[in-house]
């Protein structure tokens, strides 16, 4: 049951990612700052933060572990940060580093918060 729910979950994740990290590209193309991957991450850290605070078990496989384990991606943020260190864009590449990091966790925290209160 468990794999089902994370299998149905990231069936999910996955095209919601594509299409949310293609709205927020298409809206920041002048910024090398890779937004989009920025922002499916933040989302899915405070969604998981806010899952892991109340959700029952089943739940938090099915949305944290399936649709935020698709919906998010290290993998991407990676890649784009060394594409834009490669580029001599260091700037936009550190500050991507920290804000993916930094927002992350404090999104995940506010998630946990809210969900706590």
């Amino acid at each position: 049951m468990t794999l089902a729910l994370v299998l149905l979950g990231g069936a999910v994740g996955a095209p919601l990612r594509y299409l949310a990290d293609g709205w927020v590209s298409a809206r920041t193309r002048s910024s090398s700052v890779p937004w989009g991957t920025l922002s499916v991450n933040v989302a899915g850290s405070f969604l998981l933060g806010l899952l892991a605070a109340v959700a029952p078990t089943w739940l938090v496989q099915l949305a944290g572990t399936g649709l935020c384990g698709a919906l998010t991606t290290f993998s991407t943020f990676s890649f784009e940060t060394v594409r834009l260190v490669e580029q001599g864009r260091v700037r936009p590449a550190l500050f991507n580093v920290g804000a993916s990091v930094g927002v992350g966790l404090a999104a995940a925290a506010l998630g946990w918060w809210l969900g706590a209160a």
